[in-house]
């Protein structure tokens, strides 16, 4: 029961898969070139689409704090890995942690 706590390998992946898609649907080259109103419409898309699966993934899932930082870490380094600004990947992973 205890060990259950730690074991955030689904938090993990899930985050993963989350900013995966964000990286798909907006590309670090999208983010820095697009006119600001055409690339907000997009990005609230892409962030509605997101809070869709992050309400289907709580609902199946429990997910304590250690669990949520962890969802949040893996999202942030793969933004980073990427090659978002960092500036960017700071205010899309305080989304995310809302929002979970």
């Amino acid at each position: 029961m205890v060990l259950n706590w730690f074991d955030a390998e689904a938090a993990k992946t899930f985050g993963t898969s989350l900013a995966v898609l964000f990286i798909e649907k907006i590309p670090v080259n999208d983010s820095q070139t697009v006119d600001d109103k055409l690339f907000a419409r997009k990005t609230k898309k892409v962030l509605a689409t997101m809070a869709t699966k992050i309400a289907e993934f709580r609902r199946n899932n429990s997910l304590n704090v250690y669990k949520r930082a962890q969802l949040g870490n893996a999202f942030k380094w793969k933004l980073k890995e990427a090659g978002y600004s960092p500036e960017y990947i700071n205010e899309l992973t305080l989304w995310l942690v809302k929002q979970v």
